[in-house]
């Protein structure tokens, strides 16, 4: 491998991780297997903390191509509860309000997903790193500021409900959706949808372009795969 002329390196995100986080600890693991004190790397697209699963991480002179990664399709699994909301559309945030969930039924939600395939618009959750007035859209929200952003247009190319449990009001779905789709904004629309709420319990990334979750490099065993990988280096660049 040649970390500097280019690699793709596809991890398994743990949970309660940022993508920041997770690509710095795998620079600084590669910095000390190849012995120097900086390395190019990017991510090809954030995955929340409380979401797990592919994080693409391109080295060298492939972080060029991160934005062609980025257009790259995604697939999702993703936990729905309905019923309540949270600021921030998912388990990060405590609920700040319930609804009622009388008459939802998996045949009204089956019908009521065929609306979010295709192109649609959404508005990104304002707990994003949407940027407004040049400032992070959830660093204004943290600091108690009112935020508004502007719907965008989205593409889905396939939404399938995968389980309902109708005592507890928890639905699975499996999204296969384009570049800058927010799940846990699709949560939120889907419980509108419904006349009720929705927010995400649990998110995993299962694929991002080629690369698939089942074949991802667990985070905690990165630095024993490393170990195993023949480095190559070009002693003129």
């Amino acid at each position: 491998m040649n970390f500097t002329k280019g690699e793709v390196i596809a991890i398994n995100k743990p949970l309660g991780m940022t993508s920041f986080c997770a690509l710095a600890i795998v620079r600084k693991r590669i910095c000390v297997r190849l012995g120097v004190k900086k390395l190019k790397i990017g991510h090809a697209g954030t995955l929340d903390p409380l979401a797990t699963g592919v994080l693409v991480l391109c080295t060298g002179k492939f972080t060029k191509r991160i934005e062609e990664f980025q257009m790259h399709g995604k697939e999702y699994t993703a936990t729905i509860q309905l019923g309540a909301t949270t600021p921030s559309y998912d388990m990060e945030h405590p609920v700040n309000a319930t609804y009622p969930t009388d008459g939802i039924t998996r045949e009204r939600i089956e019908e009521v997903l065929k609306q979010f395939v295709g192109d649609i618009e959404q508005v990104p959750p304002t707990f994003s790193a949407c940027k407004v007035s040049g400032q992070r859209s959830y660093d204004l929200r943290r600091k108690g500021k009112d935020v508004e952003l502007q719907p965008k247009q989205i593409h889905i190319d396939e939404i399938e409900l995968t389980a309902f449990a109708p005592e507890t009001m928890q639905m699975s779905v499996r999204v296969v959706c384009g570049k800058g789709t927010y799940i846990r904004a699709l949560a939120r629309d889907i419980g509108r949808a419904l006349d009720s709420g929705g927010y995400l319990t649990a998110l995993c990334r299962t694929r991002s372009g080629e690369q698939r979750v089942e074949n991802c490099i667990e985070l905690d065993g990165f630095e024993e795969w490393l170990a195993n990988q023949t480095i190559e280096t070009n002693e003129d660049e």
